[in-house]
């Protein structure tokens, strides 16, 4: 098998990986064929795969990035935490419902963290500031969605500050594990 620097190419995980990527995006086809429930247009499915194709792009870099387990595992919270936050705009709405515009800030929230990472050049050192960045813009766009209600009805400002002070507690989280990385230490309980 050939191996790169951060020893992913032609692995198991990586099959895998993108193995679950395509079945993810059977699983609405599947759906659609035993439910009403279900209702996908071609564009959903662009956008899913396209989403599915960013996240999977992303995690490709981070392994051939670092071969640090705490920067792997931030960056995988980051890729996951990015595409569960795209997801959940688009499909739902987090702030009232997928077209109310007070959503369109976490697009800003998106970029501080994408626009940090490529200003660290992807450093471990770098990123956790860019986390700990985009952990700030969280929490600024709960405090302005909240305190001017632009979630009601749907969302009342509780709900609005609980969904985005777990999002807020996932970049610290990524921010910890960057920070972990650029110091050459591991979690207690991991291997090396």
């Amino acid at each position: 098998m050939a191996q790169d620097h951060g020893g992913w190419q032609g692995t198991p995980w990586r099959i895998a990986g993108w193995s679950a990527a395509a079945f993810a995006l059977l699983l609405p086809l599947l759906a659609m064929q035993v439910t009403d429930e279900v209702n996908w247009g071609v564009e959903d499915f662009v956008t899913f795969g396209l989403m599915l194709a960013g996240a999977g792009g992303a995690c490709e870099l981070a392994v051939r990035t670092s071969g640090s387990i705490a920067y792997r595992a931030g960056a995988a919270l980051a890729v996951a935490a990015a595409f569960l936050l795209v997801w959940a705009t688009l499909a739902v709405g987090i702030i009232g419902t997928e077209g109310n515009p007070a959503n369109l800030m976490y697009a800003g929230v998106l970029a501080i963290a994408i626009t940090g990472a490529f200003t660290a050049a992807l450093r471990a050192e770098g990123m956790a500031r860019a986390m700990l960045a985009t952990a700030c813009a969280q929490a600024l766009v709960a405090a302005i969605a909240a305190g001017f209600g632009m979630g009601l009805p749907e969302s009342p400002p509780l709900e609005i500050l609980g969904a985005n002070a777990a999002c807020a507690a996932m970049c610290l989280a990524r921010a910890w594990l960057f920070r972990l990385a650029a110091r050459g230490r591991m979690p207690e309980g991991t291997a090396r």
